[in-house]
């Protein structure tokens, strides 16, 4: 996967572009429940905020981003209890790659904590391509556009865009940041399957993505 047309790539990595932080799993998995993954009924909230807190009283794991990272949710709460909790854990799965990516850990135990199959199989080695080429992240992208659709009790799907447009590389060891220009690749369109587990987590099982989609770009 690669942030812009002129950034690195998944496996072959080099330093001439911005970072993505967002896992690029697709493909089918085992995991139970609806496979259609496309999101619908967009909330209606207008400011920006981070996702609610989930309904589930779960011991969730911390992932307190370095200070030169930044991440936003707009429009990410409908006023539904159960619409909001799904978006909130789909947010939390964008936020466990940025935090893994940080912290320099493909095995980063928030990963497997709002992942799980192809999803987080991705994930794991997309975070260990970018760590083995020296690089982190700094910069900030915003997350808008959520819609959601809950296909029944245990599983749902989300979609959403992203604005990467001022997220860079940076040198994990001398820390300098290589910024690029901003171009229609920069905003992704994300459509994701998400499961229910037994701990009241909704996972995302499922992730599939397109780059420089015309319902993202400005």
């Amino acid at each position: 996967m690669k942030r812009r047309t002129t950034l690195l790539a998944a496996v072959a990595l080099t330093a001439v572009a911005a970072l993505s932080l967002s896992a690029c799993g697709s493909g089918d998995d085992s995991s139970k429940g609806n496979d259609k993954i496309a999101g619908a009924d967009a909330g209606d909230a207008d400011a920006s905020a981070s996702p609610s807190s989930s309904a589930a009283n779960a011991n969730r794991p911390d992932m307190t981003l370095p200070s030169d990272v930044k991440e936003t949710f707009e429009g990410w709460q409908t006023g539904d209890a159960t619409k909001d909790a799904i978006l909130a854990d789909a947010g939390r799965a964008q936020t466990a790659v940025t935090y893994s990516v940080t912290q320099g850990d493909p095995e980063s135990s928030a990963l497997s904590f709002y992942q799980s199959g192809t999803a987080l199989a991705g994930s794991r080695d997309w975070v260990k391509s970018i760590v083995d080429a020296g690089f982190t992240y700094s910069g900030s992208v915003r997350y808008y556009a959520a819609k959601i659709s809950v296909f029944d009790k245990e599983s749902a799907g989300v979609s959403y865009c992203s604005d990467e447009s001022k997220a860079f590389n940076k040198n994990r060891k001398t820390k300098k940041v290589e910024k690029s220009r901003a171009t229609n690749d920069s905003y992704v369109l994300y459509s994701t399957r998400l499961m229910l587990n037994s701990k009241g987590v909704w996972q995302t099982a499922k992730i599939e993505s397109e780059r420089g989609n015309k319902a993202c770009t400005p």
